[in-house]
């Protein structure tokens, strides 16, 4: 039977369980912690470790145990508490999280894809913080609207030129990173041949899709989202709807379909075909 490990991430502490085992422990979310747990679950001759998606905190003990060879995998906390819902386990602690997790990988077995290295994940986070600084904007924008005195009108003015000036930067420092890898180079050009595609969304793909050019089309339109569920019991059918997968990606596919569909009629009949078939 595979060696499957669950790790429960919080800011300063891993819970760890693994199976078939049954064993628990806890260590340190650090770097010296990080290295001796990699050294014990290298012993254990660990067949996969898994880690719950934790707002970023995971990162560290994802990037520190896939360096050391360990097969590493970070999963969706809403997929895990819904199987913890079906076995009827209602509690919740972090040795219990870290059993589930462990429990979760071993009855459904998800795919193993590499984890994005040190200059993706650099990217993402540029990309991440772009779009922080353009809902700033945007909120700006709308008090702007709002505003009735004068020098709050300034005051908002004064930060949008900020904010402005900011996502100058940060376009600069982007484009600094995509010019360091003639790969992303030559595979931003071949993303942004395609109609509607431009820059940002080419990027975006590149930090938060990396695997794109290892996927067939269907497995892309899994993993950003856009695959259709069926909805039908019986006699009953309903729409088909998306979801899940990565949401970053779907959301900047759909602002570049929108506009794609404006400007070239081959997509826009594609659409309206999707439409009227539900």
């Amino acid at each position: 039977m595979d060696v499957v490990v669950g790790i429960d991430v919080s800011k300063d502490q891993l819970d760890v369980h693994v199976l078939p085992s049954g064993e628990s422990f806890a260590v340190a979310n650090d770097d010296e912690s990080l290295d001796e747990l990699a050294a014990k679950l290298l012993s254990l001759k660990a067949d996969i470790v898994a880690l719950e998606a934790t707002g970023g905190y995971e990162m560290l003990a994802a990037a520190a145990l896939s360096g050391a060879g360990l097969a590493v995998i970070v999963v969706n906390p809403a997929q895990v508490r819904a199987y913890a819902n079906a076995l009827g386990k209602r509690a919740k602690t972090d040795p219990i999280d870290a059993e589930v997790i462990a429990a979760f990988v071993a009855a459904t077995k998800p795919a193993i894809r590499p984890l994005r290295d040190e200059e993706n994940r650099a990217l993402a986070a540029l990309l991440a913080r772009r779009r922080q600084i353009l809902a700033m904007i945007a909120a700006e924008e709308q008090r702007t609207r709002m505003a009735l005195a004068k020098e709050a009108q300034k005051s908002i003015g004064r930060l949008l030129a900020a904010l402005r000036r900011e996502l100058d930067s940060l376009d600069a420092d982007v484009d600094d990173h995509i010019r360091k890898s003639p790969l992303w180079r030559v595979r931003e050009t071949l993303l942004t041949s395609v109609p509607g595609v431009g820059r940002v969304t080419a990027r975006t793909l590149l930090a938060e899709m990396p695997e794109l050019g290892s996927l067939d089309r269907r497995q892309v339109a899994s993993l950003a989202g856009l695959a259709p569920w069926t909805r039908q019991s019986g006699k009953w059918k309903g729409k088909s709807l998306i979801g899940g997968g990565r949401a970053t990606v779907r959301s900047v596919l759909f602002m570049a379909t929108l506009v794609a569909c404006r400007h070239n009629p081959v997509l826009k009949a594609f659409r309206d075909r999707l439409v009227a078939s539900g």
